[in-house]
């Protein structure tokens, strides 16, 4: 099986597998992406904008679920304090733990619910509680028989909430690479969204940091933050 950052809304896809995080019951999605659609290339490989996708055999597990993942020098409550410190108009919430099957698993799982349509999630590692993936899932509002909107007022909701998704983006780049200017961050979050636009996985690296894409259309999109090894030669 392939492993992919994922995203699923409750309740409108019997067959999809969902998590629900017990502590957000609220949530009307959710949560954190286990698998990616296409394989996770090495740490060290130069990767294209537009990935081909795997075959079978070339399909890997993805790199903040390997045994020996680096891990962000930061806990769940770590990275909240920090992050609210630094964008108190931007706060989040604490992040609940999320109940999943996944027994043997080396994380554990986290989320915080930003407002209806956005999500914040940890992968955390079990020993260490440390962050080894930090996530946004922007999950599009879906339409009820109740309340019809017109089209132009859809779409205007759907322009602000990944407005919303862009500068949270942005604030966690900016919080991880604080040489970059805020404009500079949020150039490099909508740079990363519009080379991943309908790429079930697109990644870039900069430095010691992954920014992971996984753009899977009207169900949602997922950005990942990440940090990687560099080999002797990038040192």
């Amino acid at each position: 099986m392939s492993i992919r950052y994922n995203v699923h809304s409750i309740g409108t896809n019997p067959l999809a597998k969902s998590v629900i995080c017990s502590a957000c019951s609220a949530c009307s999605a959710i949560i954190l992406a286990v698998t990616f659609s296409t394989a996770v290339l090495a740490d060290n490989t130069p990767v294209s904008e537009k990935p081909k996708a795997a075959t079978s055999a070339e399909q890997v597990v993805a790199p903040y679920l390997r045994e020996d993942a680096p891990v962000f020098n930061l806990t769940a409550a770590q990275f909240r304090e920090k992050f609210n410190a630094a964008y108190p108009h931007m706060a989040l919430a604490e992040y609940k733990p999320i109940k999943t099957p996944e027994v043997k698993s080396p994380l554990t799982r986290a989320a915080s619910r930003i407002n209806s349509t956005l999500y914040s999630s940890v992968a955390l590692d079990k020993n260490q509680r440390t962050i080894r993936s930090l996530q946004l899932t922007y999950i599009p509002a879906e339409p009820t028989e109740e309340k019809t909107e017109k089209a132009e007022t859809l779409a205007k909701t759907e322009k602000i909430n990944r407005a919303t998704l862009t500068n949270y983006i942005a604030a966690f780049i900016n919080l991880f690479e604080p040489t970059l200017t805020a404009e500079k961050s949020q150039q490099k979050a909508t740079e990363l969204l519009a080379k991943g636009k309908g790429a079930p996985f697109y990644q870039q690296t900069e430095g010691t940091l992954r920014f992971v894409i996984a753009d899977h259309n009207e169900k949602g999109i997922t950005f990942a933050i990440e940090p990687i090894k560099l080999s002797l030669s990038d040192k």
